[in-house]
C-alpha cells in the first residue's frame, strides 16, 4: 500500500499487553484540559456477516494491512439451543462482552433481553467515566432498538432495512469519519451491514460477496484516515478493534450449527499490539479490549479478555501436535486431535474396546473439529473452552461397532504438585459436562502416590463456566496429582479447559 494511504501509528510507551488506562482531551475544544501524552482512544469497526476467510481474495488492502500488522483471532460462535448465529445474538456477544446464556438474546426478537444488566461498552465507558465522548453509528435498527443505550452520547442511526444499507453505510462513513478528525472521540462505534445483505442474496462464495468486501475497505480506509489527521495524533494511543456477529454458507444464509455460519473474528490493530495470530481468542473479547485499553473494568462475570492476553493453559501447548480425522467424516483441512499430552499430564484408559480412535480417552481437541463430529448435540455449547481443550466423549467412541455397549472410562490425571504444609488444593477449571444415562464426571485426587478420591461428582449438565473445586490437604501430606474421570455407555461427553491448580495455605 502506498504510504499516502497508510494509518499512521505513533510511537507510544505501552505495557506489554499494550492497554493502559487514561483517557485525555484534545487542544482547544470547549472545558478542555491541556494535551496528555498517550491518552487513549477506541474505535470499534463491526461489519455484518463478514466471513474472514473470504478477505484474502477480496480486494481488500487495507484489512489486509491490519491483519498483517495486527493481532488476528478467529474463532466460532454458539449455536442452538444457547442461540441461533443471527444477528442480535452476535452484536448483543460482541458489544456487551457477554455470551447469550447472559445476555439473554437468542434470536432476533430479542426476547427474554437481559442487556439492561449487561450494558454495551460504551455505556460502560459513560457510567465509569461521565466526561469521555461516546459516538456510535449504525443501519441495522435493532442494535439501537434494543442494544446501545441513550447514556451514548452521540448516536447516528438510519433504518437501513427500509432505505437501504449501500447509501446508509455510507453515511455511517462519512459521520465517524468527521467525528474521529475533530472530536474527542474517546470511544467510537461504527457499524456497517451491507455485507449480510450480499451474503444473503448472493452468498460468501460469489464475486459479489469479494466486491462488498472491497467496498468496506474502502470505509475502513477512510476511518483509519480520519485518526491520522487528528491534530493531536502523535500525543495519543489508539487502539482500532474489527469484529463481526457471525459468517455465512457459500451460498447464503446463516443461523445454523456449521463452520461457516459460527464462524467469527476479533482484529486488533494500533499502537503496541503486537503482530500476532491468537488461537484462543473468542468474540466477547472485543468488548473487553476496548474497556481493558480505556482502564474501565469489565462486568464482573463477563468472559471477554485482553485480546493480547497470552495464553499459559498447557492444553495450547499440543496445537502443533493436531492432526486431520482418522476415522470421524471430518474435511481434512481440519486439524484438530491429538491423544499427545502436555508435559507431566497422563491417563489412565480402562475399557479394552478399540472404539472410534479419536476419541479413545481423553482427546487434547478444538472446537471445530469436536463440534464438526457431531453437529447438533450441543458441544457447540461450549463457548468458553479456547483454543485446544480436553474432552472425553463416551458417546462419539461408542460409534464403532466394536464398542457398542461397552462401557467408557477414563481419568486424565494433572502433573503433580506440592502441597506441602498447605491447607486446601484449590483446583480452577472451565468445563462442560452432558449428563446421560450411567454417565460419571468426577474430579479425583490422589495424595502421595495413594488412591484415587473422589472430591467432587458432576451431575446433571453443568453451565460451561469457570468454578473452582476446592481439596482439603490431609496432615503430611507431600504432593498431589488431580483426575478428571469421566465414565459411561455411550452417554454424552465432558469437555474441561484452561486447568489451574493453586496450593492454598
Amino acid at each position: 500500500m502506498p504510504t499516502s494511504t497508510r494509518f499512521w501509528r505513533a510511537t507510544v510507551a505501552v505495557t506489554a499487553a499494550g492497554l493502559v488506562a487514561g483517557v485525555g482531551l484534545l487542544p482547544g475544544q470547549v472545558g478542555a484540559a491541556a494535551p496528555e501524552a498517550n491518552t487513549k482512544h477506541v474505535l470499534v469497526i463491526g461489519v455484518d456477516g463478514l466471513n474472514w476467510s473470504r478477505v484474502g481474495a477480496a480486494k481488500a488492502p487495507t484489512l489486509m494491512q491490519l491483519t498483517a500488522e495486527g493481532t488476528l483471532g478467529q474463532s466460532l460462535l454458539y449455536a442452538g439451543p444457547m442461540a441461533a448465529t443471527s444477528s442480535g445474538p452476535g452484536w448483543s456477544t460482541l458489544l456487551t462482552g457477554t455470551w447469550p446464556d447472559q445476555h439473554g438474546v437468542r434470536d432476533n426478537s430479542f426476547a427474554g433481553s437481559q442487556l439492561s444488566q449487561h450494558p454495551d461498552f460504551l455505556t460502560r465507558l459513560e457510567r465509569n467515566r461521565p466526561a469521555a465522548d461516546t459516538w456510535a453509528g449504525v443501519d441495522w435498527k435493532a442494535i439501537d432498538d434494543h442494544i446501545l443505550s441513550d447514556e451514548i452520547d452521540t448516536k447516528f442511526v438510519r433504518d437501513g432495512d427500509a432505505t437501504g444499507y449501500v447509501q446508509n453505510d455510507l453515511a455511517i462513513a462519512d459521520n465517524a469519519s468527521a467525528h474521529l478528525r475533530t472530536a474527542q472521540a474517546d470511544a467510537t462505534f461504527a457499524y456497517f451491514g451491507q455485507q449480510d445483505i450480499v451474503g444473503h442474496s448472493y452468498g460468501a462464495a460469489s464475486k459479489r460477496y469479494l466486491n462488498e468486501i472491497a467496498v468496506v475497505d474502502g470505509h475502513v480506509k477512510k476511518l483509519l484516515d480520519a485518526i491520522a489527521a487528528r491534530p493531536n495524533r502523535a500525543n495519543e494511543n489508539w487502539l482500532v478493534l474489527m469484529g463481526t456477529d457471525h459468517g455465512h454458507t457459500d451460498g447464503g444464509g446463516h443461523g445454523g450449527n456449521t463452520l461457516p455460519e459460527r464462524g467469527t473474528f476479533v482484529l486488533a490493530w494500533g499502537d503496541g499490539v503486537p503482530a500476532a495470530v491468537n488461537n484462543t481468542s473468542r468474540l466477547p473479547d472485543l468488548a473487553a479490549s476496548a474497556l481493558g485499553h480505556l482502564g474501565v473494568p469489565t462486568q464482573a462475570d463477563a468472559d471477554g479478555r485482553l485480546i493480547t492476553y497470552a495464553d499459559t493453559d498447557p492444553f495450547e501447548s499440543k496445537r502443533p501436535a493436531l492432526k486431520s480425522a482418522t476415522t470421524e467424516p471430518i474435511p481434512s483441512t481440519i486439524k484438530g486431535w491429538t491423544q499427545e499430552l502436555p508435559a507431566g499430564w497422563s491417563q489412565d484408559i480402562a475399557m479394552t474396546a478399540t472404539g472410534v480412535p479419536e476419541w479413545r480417552g481423553w482427546t487434547m481437541t478444538t472446537d471445530a473439529f469436536w463440534a464438526q463430529a457431531q453437529r447438533g448435540q450441543n458441544r457447540e455449547l461450549f463457548v468458553r473452552g479456547r483454543g485446544v481443550m480436553a474432552v472425553a466423549d463416551s458417546d462419539e467412541w461408542a460409534d464403532a461397532t466394536s464398542s457398542t455397549g461397552v462401557r467408557f472410562d477414563a481419568t486424565l490425571w494433572t502433573p503433580s504438585v506440592s502441597v506441602a504444609a498447605k491447607r486446601w488444593l484449590d483446583v480452577d477449571l472451565t468445563h462442560y459436562y452432558r449428563q446421560d444415562g450411567d454417565s460419571i464426571a468426577n474430579v479425583v485426587v490422589r495424595f502421595d502416590g495413594g488412591a484415587a478420591t473422589v472430591v467432587k461428582a458432576f451431575t446433571g449438565e453443568t453451565s460451561g463456566r469457570r468454578e473452582t473445586v476446592r481439596i482439603t490437604v490431609p496432615a503430611g501430606a507431600q504432593n498431589a496429582r488431580v483426575g478428571f474421570r469421566h465414565a459411561g455407555t455411550n452417554a454424552w461427553y465432558w469437555a474441561v479447559d484452561d486447568v489451574v491448580l493453586r496450593p492454598v495455605s
